[in-house]
C-alpha cells in the first residue's frame, strides 16, 4: 500500500499503494509440536529459536513452532465459478473467478469454516472484493458456499466499501458465542478497519468503521486495517478476552498499533502517554498519526524491514500474548537474501498485563513463499497468514498465497 517498488502494482496515493498494488498482504508459515503453556485448553509446544529480548526473562517456549505446509492438499482453495446478483451493479457477477486469498478461520459444529477474500475482475480496480464462506469436516478439504456472505451493498457502509470491496477478515467470538469479524473496507482512496457481527456466519450485521466514534471521529478517515483481537483459543473456539477491563486489538500495516474497546464494536486507538514519543522513525502514513502508540514496527536489515501487519487473532496464554504477524522485505534496507517485496511471517510475545509491551520477538521468519503458487500470482512472493484454529487435536494455520489462492500448514513435524 505504499509507493515502494513491487512487481505488478499500481500507485494510487503519494503515501500508500492501492489495492491493486499490494492486495493487502498474504503469508505462509511453518512451526514445532505442542505449546508448553495451555491456552486454557491445549496449546502447542515450542522449539529453540533466536529471539530478541526486551528486558524479559522468559525463554522461547512461548513460540508455536514448527508449522509444516501440507503439500498433499495445497492449495486448498482456488478461484471459483460461482455467480450472484451484485446488489450495487444489479447484475450477475462471477464474484470469485479471479482470486481467492487471506482467510479467517473458525470452528463451528465440529467443522472448520473459512471466511475468505474473493475477487471478481470487474471495474476500475480490476476486481471488487467480497467475503466468501467454505466449510470442511477435516480442515483440509473444503466445500464453498455459492454466494458471498459479506459484500458491498446499497447500505450505510457503501461509501466506505465501494467499489474496492470488503477484504481480509479475521473472526472471533464474544462471551455469548456471537461472531465478531474485523475486515477492511476500501473505497478506492482509503482502507478502513470495519466491524461486523453474526450469530451463524451466514448473515452479518455491519457496524461500520471501528474507529468512527473514537475521539469524536478524529480517526475515521485514517488508513487502518488488519484487526487482530486478543483471544483465548478454548476447545476449538476463539473467545475474545478482556484485559484490565478492556478488549484489546492489534491493527495496522506499516507498524502494529493497539486499540481497546468495551463492546468489541467501537474501538479506540491507544495513544502515547504524556511525555512518551515514538522510538522508531515514522514511515509512510505513520507520519500522519504520530500520537498513536506504536507497539512494534519494521526492523532494518531484517526480513520485516518494510512493514509489519497482524495475522490471526492474538493468543492470550500463560506466558503472555502471542501475536503471529506478517511482514514485507525490501533488500536495500532489509534482508538481502529475500527478493524485493517478499512477505514472510514471524511471532512476537507481549505482556499479558500491558498488551503494548513487547517481551520477546523472533529474529527470523517461520514461513516464507517457496512453492510455485506462493511465488507467482496476483502479487508475487507472498504468504499471508490470517486464520488459526485448534481442530481435532491439531493446530492448523491458513494463509493466502501470492494473493491468488489459499493454503494450510500444520503445527508439528
Amino acid at each position: 500500500m505504499f509507493t515502494l517498488p513491487i512487481k505488478n502494482t499500481i500507485a494510487c496515493k503519494p503515501t500508500v499503494l492501492c489495492k491493486q498494488a499490494r492486495k493487502h498482504s498474504i503469508v505462509s508459515w511453518c512451526l514445532p509440536a505442542f505449546f508448553t503453556c495451555l491456552l486454557a485448553c491445549q496449546q502447542p509446544e515450542a522449539q529453540k529459536q533466536d529471539v530478541t529480548n526486551n528486558g524479559s526473562t522468559a525463554d522461547s517456549n512461548w513460540m508455536l513452532l514448527p508449522f509444516v505446509k501440507i503439500d498433499s492438499v495445497n492449495p486448498i482453495l482456488q478461484p471459483g465459478h460461482g455467480s450472484f446478483i451484485c446488489p450495487v451493479r444489479k447484475q450477475p457477477v462471477k464474484w470469485e473467478e479471479k482470486d481467492v486469498f487471506n482467510p479467517a478461520a473458525i470452528v463451528k459444529d465440529g467443522k472448520v469454516f473459512l471466511l475468505y477474500r474473493a475477487e471478481d475482475s470487474i471495474g476500475k480496480f480490476a476486481g471488487t472484493s467480497r467475503i466468501g464462506l467454505a466449510e470442511s469436516a477435516d480442515g483440509l478439504h473444503f466445500t464453498r458456499y455459492s454466494q458471498p456472505v459479506l459484500y458491498p451493498a446499497p447500505d450505510e457502509q457503501k461509501k466506505y466499501e465501494w467499489e474496492g470491496g470488503c477484504e481480509d477478515p479475521r473472526v472471533v467470538q464474544d462471551s455469548s458465542g456471537d461472531y465478531i469479524m474485523t475486515y477492511t473496507a476500501f473505497d478506492g482512496q482509503i482502507a478502513r478497519l470495519m466491524v461486523a457481527s453474526s450469530k451463524n456466519l451466514l448473515q452479518w450485521t455491519k457496524h461500520g468503521p471501528a474507529f468512527a466514534k473514537a475521539f469524536n471521529g478524529k480517526y475515521l478517515n485514517t488508513w487502518s486495517k488488519s484487526g487482530s483481537i486478543v483471544s483465548k483459543y478454548v476447545n476449538g473456539n476463539i473467545i475474545a478476552q478482556k484485559i484490565n477491563g478492556k478488549y484489546w486489538m492489534y491493527w495496522g500495516d506499516v507498524n502494529i498499533w493497539a486499540a481497546t474497546a468495551d463492546d468489541l464494536i467501537n474501538w479506540t486507538p491507544v495513544l502515547y502517554a504524556r511525555g512518551e514519543k515514538p522510538t522508531i522513525a515514522l514511515r509512510h502514513y505513520a507520519k500522519d498519526i504520530p500520537e498513536i502508540k506504536i507497539v512494534m514496527g519494521p526492523r532494518p536489515q531484517k526480513f520485516d524491514s518494510d512493514l509489519v501487519e497482524p495475522g490471526p487473532p492474538a493468543l492470550l496464554t500463560d506466558n503472555g500474548i502471542v501475536l503471529l504477524y506478517n511482514s514485507r522485505n525490501i533488500p536495500a534496507i532489509g534482508d538481502s537474501s529475500l527478493p524485493e517485496g517478499t512477505y514472510t511471517a514471524s511471532q512476537i510475545l507481549l505482556n499479558k498485563n500491558d498488551p503494548t509491551q513487547v517481551l520477546q520477538r523472533m529474529d527470523t521468519w517461520f514461513i516464507q513463499p517457496d512453492k510455485p503458487y506462493e511465488v507467482t500470482g496476483q502479487v508475487n512472493r507472498v504468504c499471508f497468514i490470517e486464520g488459526l484454529v485448534h481442530f481435532n487435536n491439531n493446530w492448523l494455520l491458513y494463509y493466502g498465497t501470492a494473493d491468488s489462492k489459499i493454503a494450510v500448514c500444520k503445527l508439528g513435524k
